[in-house]
């Protein structure tokens, strides 16, 4: 088939499938059971001993109450079930968002906007951006992206959240929004002049321990709800005859209220206008992490579970899920890798899972909220530096750092950026040297000289001098010749053309493809440079996509089609051909030429 119409093809069933909205949870329904809603019961009951002390610790970072964190994992997760078609994809607050979306209430507190306000805009402008790039098929594009960044990026991220909690593991206090390097200098200057609470740090190494004896002893449990639930049930004790603790908690952060999620209307309005300027670049980074975050983790899940994914879907899903938590007061929110995995490993059978986690949460925190108000905020910055060692990743570090040298410099890229830019700039910044690195990969086209031997086969000719006919060269062509290439292939074949005694060259481009302006503009340079000095160039085994650019842009004219020779279906007559014109262009030269070609059909 022609490669217009496979091109026109791939177009309409592009446009075909935007603005597409599908609930494939209604699909499962049609099949549904007791059995599958037993083990969606199950699953998503295991998937909220995992949410609320993850959303609690979250809204340490973030610096706000609990509750818009809760409910986002309520609303979101429920929200965003009815669009995924993974069937185990689950979302709310993760910890790459609220570290995000922290950086960006401390750099906007004097924008005259409350904190809370600021995160529930901010989480508009991702749910619109993230709902549009759904509907336009923008999902695919996490194709592009190197999987160096991604891991780049969540170790970052890792060690960021590590930073961020080192005081409250201290039981010390700092200003918000702080930098990698001012939360570590801090805390080593605190350890050197003794600065800190030796009760925050007991608690905080009481807390490592009972995570690592239920994960020894019990590893099916969920070791992050049982330590929690212990330190927040021996604080309430404690205060029974201490009403004075000399450590922090929960409550003293701000209480979590057992509360059912009300609506609060659009955050969008005219008086916020102002923030749609400065919170754009932030949105639009955090959207792109949440692409990243949802192919990696739906994917992953699918390899293991073979259910067929639709990224887009995914795409609108969050886009949904998000708009959803902004209406009802909640920060945003995106892919969620533990809980996700959780979901898988508890035996989860549909999107059900999900929006029943959602459920059991409202139902959870109407009993054990008061527990939850006791925890010690050292407790939780455990519990947050545990997860922050989870997410760095040291098997994929390994793959990346030694697979190629573009792989290490763009995982050390972005990690660096990470650590010492804005995290939404870091990801523009892993993004970009990535596809850098790539088009510099792809764009080195390979030109070899080739000569027919004694034998009339051609062959790579390594000793110039050693010329059959010294007025004919034949460059083989190979590679990329997009624009990223153009430059080096004009820069190579003119090195090859200062020779003089050069009459003809013969460029071979049985291997060249994808060409484009540039590499079109660049050939006409090298056409014209020899024909002012009486020379000549010839194109032998173009393919069709070759011969196509050449005509549509005039080169062929140009060049004149008698000085073209199209691909065959034997592998070396259109060079052959080529070199019977180059010898007609070079006066006392006789056209007959003797050479060896494949019979099988092939291209040229």
């Amino acid at each position: 088939m022609d490669s217009v119409t496979e091109l026109t093809e791939e177009v309409a069933a592009m446009g075909s499938h935007m603005f597409r909205v599908r609930l494939p949870f209604l699909a499962e329904l049609r099949a549904y059971s007791w059995d599958k809603a037993r083990a969606d019961l199950l699953a998503g009951a295991t998937v909220t001993l995992v949410s609320i002390p993850q959303a609690i610790g979250f809204s340490l970072i973030l610096n706000l109450p609990p509750t818009p964190v809760i409910v986002s994992v309520i609303i979101g997760g429920f929200v965003g079930a009815l669009f995924f078609s993974s069937r185990y994809h689950v979302f709310g607050p993760t910890s790459s968002i609220s570290l995000i979306v922290a950086a960006t209430i401390a750099a906007n507190s004097v924008a005259g906007i409350e904190p809370l306000n600021l995160a529930v805009y901010l989480a508009f402008l991702i749910g619109v951006i993230q709902l549009f790039a759904g509907l336009l098929n923008f999902g695919e594009v996490t194709r592009f992206i190197s999987r160096s960044v991604v891991i780049g990026y969540s170790t970052g991220i890792g060690i960021l959240l590590i930073a961020s909690q080192l005081h409250n593991l201290m039981g010390t206090t700092t200003t918000v929004g702080q930098t990698f390097s001012s939360n570590v200098f801090e805390a080593l200057y605190d350890l050197g002049t003794v600065k800190f609470s030796p009760w925050a740090i007991a608690i905080g190494a009481l807390t490592f321990a009972v995570f690592l004896a239920v994960r020894k002893t019990r590893p099916k449990w969920p070791e992050a709800l049982i330590g929690l639930a212990l330190l927040g049930i021996a604080a309430k004790v404690f205060t029974l005859y201490e009403p004075v603790l000399p450590f922090r908690m929960v409550r003293d952060e701000g209480s979590l209220t057992a509360v059912l999620p009300a609506f609060a209307g659009s955050p969008f309005g005219p008086r916020r206008l102002h923030l749609l300027h400065e919170l754009a670049g932030t949105a639009i980074a955090i959207s792109i992490l949440g692409m990243l975050e949802a192919a990696s983790i739906t994917k992953g899940l699918a390899a293991k579970s073979g259910q067929v994914i639709e990224p887009n879907q995914e795409l609108v899903g969050m886009g949904v899920a998000n708009i959803a938590c902004s209406f009802f007061g909640a920060v945003p929110g995106s892919s969620s890798f533990a809980r996700s995995a959780v979901n898988f490993q508890s035996g989860a059978r549909t999107q059900m899972s999900s929006m029943m986690s959602s459920a059991v949460v409202l139902v959870v925190l109407g009993f054990v909220t008061p527990v939850f108000n006791f925890i010690p905020v050292a407790a939780l910055a455990a519990h947050l530096i545990r997860i922050g060692f989870k997410m760095i990743n040291w098997h994929q570090i390994r793959i990346a750092c030694r697979s190629t040298p573009s792989d290490l410099v763009v995982f050390v890229v972005t990690l660096g950026s990470c650590l010492l830019l804005k995290l939404d700039t870091a990801i523009y910044v892993g993004i970009g040297v990535s596809l850098a690195l790539f088009l510099k990969k792809t764009s080195m086209p390979i030109l070899v000289e080739y000569a027919i031997s004694d034998s009339g086969a051609l062959a790579e000719l390594r000793d110039p001098s050693q010329r059959a006919d010294p007025q004919i060269s034949i460059i083989h062509v190979e590679g990329e010749l997009f624009f990223g290439a153009a430059d080096l292939f004009q820069e190579q074949v003119r090195r090859l053309a200062e020779n003089q005694d050069i009459r003809v060259f013969i460029l071979r481009m049985k291997n060249a493809r994808h060409l484009d302006a540039s590499t079109v503009m660049a050939m006409e340079s090298l056409h014209e440079y020899l024909s002012e000095t009486g020379r000549h160039l010839l194109i032998s085994g173009s393919s069709p996509e070759v011969t196509r650019v050449l005509e549509n842009s005039g080169l062929l004219e140009q060049i004149g089609r008698q000085n073209i020779f199209p691909a065959q279906s034997n592998a070396t007559m259109a060079t052959k051909n080529a070199l019977v014109r180059a010898k007609q262009l070079l006066p006392g030269q006789s056209p007959d030429l003797r050479i060896f070609y494949d019979k099988k059909p092939a291209s040229a």
